[in-house]
C-alpha cells in the first residue's frame, strides 16, 4: 500500500466533507436565524461515516454554539 497516496486521498476526502459541511451548517443557521428559530441554545449535530470496510459505520455527535 502506498501510504503517501492513501494519506493524500483521505485528506482530500476530509477537506471536501469539511468544506461542504461547514457551508451547509452556516446556511441552515442563517436561515433559522432569519426565521426567528434560534433561541441561543446550542444546535445538536451528527455526522455518519459509512464505508464498506467499517462495520456499522461511525457516528460523531456534538453541538454547534453560536
Amino acid at each position: 500500500m502506498d501510504e503517501e497516496a492513501l494519506n493524500m486521498s483521505i485528506r482530500k476526502f476530509l477537506k471536501k466533507v469539511g468544506i461542504t459541511s461547514q457551508r451547509e451548517i452556516e446556511r441552515a443557521l442563517n436561515q433559522a436565524d432569519q426565521d426567528g428559530q434560534l433561541d441561543g441554545s446550542p444546535v445538536p449535530v451528527k455526522i455518519t461515516l459509512e464505508c464498506d470496510l467499517i462495520d456499522g459505520g461511525l457516528s460523531i455527535e456534538d453541538e454547534i454554539k453560536y
